[in-house]
């Protein structure tokens, strides 16, 4: 089971989908592109700890994290 997490203001909100149904990647990966679309950035987890920024829907990433735009002022 894959993962989306989408961290916010009021926290964070995760969505679950099997990457072996193309109804659930069809549907996550509308989820991956309004988010980038809106300046969210995509990061997958690596099995390390780390993350890498993804610049494109990838259904084998088994966690995707979504961070909005930091505005400085």
């Amino acid at each position: 089971m894959a993962i989306q997490v989408i961290m916010d203001r009021s926290g964070d909100s995760r969505h679950y989908f099997d990457p072996r149904d193309s109804e659930a990647v069809a549907k996550a990966e509308r989820r991956f592109k309004q988010l980038t679309g809106r300046g969210f950035t995509a990061a997958a987890r690596t099995s390390n700890g780390d993350s890498r920024q993804l610049r494109s829907f990838d259904p084998a990433v088994e966690e995707t994290l979504f961070f909005p735009r930091l505005v400085g002022g």
